[in-house]
């Protein structure tokens, strides 16, 4: 009988016995452990990532002529908007130049721009974050600015061999400064708590009591630039409520974040080019 019960109690007794070697082991080895695993599974992941562009590749392949053709007067007249665009741009940075020589200011942080393909991402109540397909072989700094065409993604938070973690702006880990458009007064925007499923929200704080928004009348969410992290102006969402604070002297808000930041398949990042 009491055989029996030990032999009913040992998983849990092993389980135990596991638990306590890890938490007296030196965080050294944890953490030498841990990378070691990732840098282990990260040659799957990221083959199956190539699998599935490959199988995109092929499926584009069997396209017909006229869809080609459609396709590619499409792109003909976004690289013509573009290329105006990047005109403009480069104007823009003139004068930003000569201004900022004229008054003395500090010049802003330039980057240089790497684009990356996702290849998993992990969605939880907790978090929310992704993982793309460039590491430390492209030189992915940790805390470097991720965007894409709709805004802000997220920050990179871990960087291995040829892969890197990005913690996605709807994501409670993520605090950073913004502003509402056409206002120069900052607040902090955090991620929420969100739902697997669910649409991507996220939380502003500090915001000035003369500020009103709704559902109805959203306001657009930008990045201020304070911090040094994300160049100002980038979207990160619009603000659908704001109510005042439990102190009265600002209001607290939700953010409606794009509903591509589940969809999209390649990210941009932004490498802090340093003049040393």
């Amino acid at each position: 009988m009491h055989f029996k019960r030990f032999d009913q109690a040992r998983p849990l007794l092993t389980l135990g016995v596991v638990i306590a070697a890890w938490l007296v082991l030196p965080v050294a080895i944890k953490t030498f452990m841990r990378v070691s695993f990732y840098e282990l599974q990260a040659p799957i992941t990221v083959s199956a990532s190539y699998v599935r562009s490959l199988q995109d590749f092929w499926s584009l392949r069997n396209q017909s002529k006229k869809e080609l053709i459609e396709a590619g007067r499409d792109l003909a007249r976004i690289n013509a908007s573009y290329s105006l665009t990047a005109q403009e741009n480069d104007k823009l940075r003139e004068d930003i130049t000569r201004l900022e020589d004229l008054l003395r200011v500090p010049a802003q942080t330039e980057y240089r721009f790497e684009h990356a393909r996702v290849v998993r991402r992990d969605f939880s109540a907790w978090w929310q974050r992704l993982t793309i397909r460039k590491g430390s072989n492209y030189n992915i700094p940790v805390g470097a600015p991720v965007v894409f065409s709709g805004g802000v993604v997220g920050r990179v938070t871990a960087v291995h061999a040829y892969t890197s973690t990005v913690d996605l702006i709807s994501s409670p880990t993520i605090r950073l400064a913004a502003v509402v458009e056409g206002d120069d007064r900052p607040m902090s925007y955090q991620g929420g708590i969100n739902p697997t499923f669910g649409p991507a929200r996220g939380d502003v704080e500090f915001v000035p009591i003369d500020i009103f928004a709704s559902a109805t009348a959203p306001k657009r969410l930008v990045t201020s630039g304070l911090g040094g992290v994300f160049p100002p102006g980038i979207t990160l969402g619009r603000v659908v409520k704001l109510e005042p604070s439990t102190d009265g002297l600002f209001k607290t808000g939700e953010i409606e974040l794009d509903p591509m930041l589940s969809e999209f398949i390649e990210v941009t990042v932004l490498v802090p080019l340093t003049t040393d």
